[in-house]
């Protein structure tokens, strides 16, 4: 690979492949920074070829009656899917039309670090009135990735749309029909007021709270509990369906998004979750299916009838419908409300609509503390609660009063505590074989990362030289949220550093009681779930469940400086965000870098 010198790239506004000036070409109805009055259109067209031209605009968007302001790419929120083939190069021209700037990452795509698209960590930003062309060379992969914005907040507000790479030989994965369900919420409520109110109170969106007259009301030592852990049992989402509608493509659930199918045919849906803050649980009720791919690579089949996706990830799956109609929920991690579509045999064939099912619980394994899981408001009374270090108060209620969930001693030496850090897991194991939270009790077979072999064989079977376990923090309260304690303002000019082609094994453990989809640029990494060596899934976003931890092996081949955060838009706004530096073949050190990334 050319040596590259990125301190002068990062340091110029005008760069190889890069800025054009304001008076390259821009549609007549994108100029000016608005659309003119002209409605953003629901659903995405299609873009191919050797040069493809993305222009990012702002204007008015209506969802299920709902009025706000998006930014849209080409006219419409998501933007189109940019088809691509395998070992094509393509010239990527967008054009911001925004009063503000911008930028595109190709999420998943392995593209040379100064074409990734994050101001301040791989380019400067696209300004207002320029163009940036991203010039990719010869694409090494197939499968299903997404690109969205990584500039502000922009991403919650209609930036983001799919990719699809096109093997350059046969596919592995047949099918009749080939749809995409790109996963989404919409609110009129600006991005940055969403921020505001969640700095201020971070249960501002949770209208699921217990009361003493609900159906599972807390004792007075859970309460206790609860409130020395400055949350809610119910505390699953940061922001809801109170606030968002969720879409599928773009639409609402009431918007009748189809796919037509011919019964006896066989259809992949290439499931993406292009959302800013949501887990999605994707079903389709009395229907099996198989999932073949994660996060774009393919991987045995494995038949399964739900599956949690966190936000940036993506599974393609393939069914074979049966009925006249069924209905596909992606229903939100905290069940306050779902996405919809249709595999429909004829135009307008509907199946039923399941209710929302009831709000999930956080659980003693969500707290780090590995005694069984079961629900923090009920606790079984037949547990050994002496070999956990509480005993029973005459009232019969369980003391919890030997556990000190924010005990910094248990912390690494590595990890600064200070008040971004209120919260410690006691006892993280490897959850990578949950099925996600609220979907350990449901009586069908749910997806977990333990299911997930790789199709084709992986090339590297080295051993890792080194071990390194980074922990992801917070303070839920002040909705702080960092990496090591550290917010990315404090550690912009230190980065994570790897060696070309070193290959090294990378712990996460979540300090947190929420779950975190940690995504790292540049590069695709392999779960360490218990598949063979040969054979351990790669992806490039990985969910680590609250109080517990997940590990990954990465071969860090991909030189640059790389993004590496936490997917959950606030969360990486609000400081989970790193750099990993991977110095090239010669051994360049790391430079300096400029700004700060959205």
């Amino acid at each position: 690979m050319q040596s590259i010198n990125r301190r002068k790239f990062l340091g110029s506004s005008i760069a190889a492949g890069g800025l054009l000036g304001a008076g390259a070409a821009i549609p007549a109805w994108a100029r000016g920074g608005n659309m003119n009055g002209a409605t953003i259109r629901q659903g995405f067209d299609e873009v191919s070829g050797r040069n493809i031209d993305l222009t990012i605009a702002r204007g008015p968007v209506t969802v299920q009656g709902r009025r706000g302001m998006g930014v849209a790419v080409n006219g419409s929120v998501p933007g189109p899917l940019v088809r691509l083939k395998e070992g094509a190069a393509v010239n990527l021209n967008v054009h911001n039309a925004l009063d503000e700037d911008s930028s595109i990452h190709w999420h998943g795509l392995l593209v040379p670090f100064q074409f990734d698209g994050v101001p301040g960590v791989s380019f400067p930003g696209i300004k207002p009135g320029q163009t940036f062309t991203y010039e990719m060379p010869a694409l090494r992969q197939a499968g299903t990735y997404w690109w969205h914005s990584h500039s502000g907040l922009q991403e919650q507000a209609g930036h983001y749309g799919p990719i699809i790479v096109d093997p350059a030989g046969p596919d592995p994965v047949q099918a009749d029909y080939d749809y995409v369900m790109l996963l989404s919420e919409f609110t009129p409520m600006h991005p940055h007021t969403i921020m505001a109110k969640l700095k201020k109170g971070e249960a501002y969106f949770n209208y699921q709270q217990r009361t003493l007259t609900d159906g599972y009301p807390l004792t007075g030592e859970e309460r206790r509990m609860w409130a020395e852990m400055r949350m809610m049992p119910t505390d699953i989402s940061d922001v809801s369906g109170s606030t968002y509608t969720y879409l599928a493509n773009g639409h609402g659930p009431k918007e009748g998004l189809e796919y037509l199918f011919a019964r006896g045919k066989r259809v992949r849906i290439r499931v993406i979750n292009g959302s800013a803050m949501t887990f999605f649980n994707v079903r389709i009720p009395g229907m099996k299916f198989w999932v073949v791919a994660a996060d774009g690579l393919n991987v045995r089949p494995v038949e399964v009838e739900e599956f949690q996706i966190g936000t940036a990830e993506t599974y393609d799956i393939v069914v074979e419908p049966t009925g006249e109609a069924h209905t596909i929920v992606a229903e939100s991690m905290d069940r306050s409300g779902m996405a919809l579509a249709t595999l429909a045999s004829r135009p307008g064939a509907r199946a039923p609509v399941p209710a929302l099912r009831d709000p999930p619980l956080l659980t003693m394994a969500d707290m780090g503390m590995n005694h069984g899981g079961g629900d923090m408001a009920g606790m079984d009374p037949g547990m050994d609660h002496s070999a956990m270090g509480h005993g029973t108060e005459p009232s019969g209620e369980m003391s919890m009063s030997g556990m000190d969930m924010r005990d910094t001693s248990l912390l690494p030496p590595d990890v600064k505590v200070g008040p971004g850090v209120d919260m410690v897991a006691m006892n993280p194991v490897d959850r990578m074989g949950d099925p996600g939270i609220g979907l350990d009790k449901v009586p069908h077979k749910v997806l977990t990362y333990k299911d997930l072999v790789a199709l084709e064989p992986n090339d590297d079977l080295r051993t890792p030289s080194r071990q390194m376990e980074i922990h992801l923090t917070g303070n839920m309260e002040r909705y702080m949220w960092s990496f090591d304690g550290k917010k990315f303002s404090a550690v912009s000019d230190e980065p994570i550093r790897f060696a070309y082609n070193e290959r090294v094994r990378i712990k996460l453990v979540n300090d947190t009681m929420m779950a975190h989809p940690i995504h790292l640029h540049g590069h695709f990494f392999e779960l360490v779930n218990g598949a063979p060596a040969d054979r351990q899934p790669q992806k490039h976003t990985i969910i680590v469940q609250p109080g517990g931890s997940a590990q990954f092996d990465l071969t860090a081949d991909e030189p640059g400086d790389w993004a590496f955060h936490c997917h959950l838009l606030y969360h990486m706004h609000a400081g989970m965000f790193q750099i990993v530096t991977v110095a090239d073949r010669a051994g360049q050190p790391d430079v300096k870098r400029v700004g700060e990334s959205g």
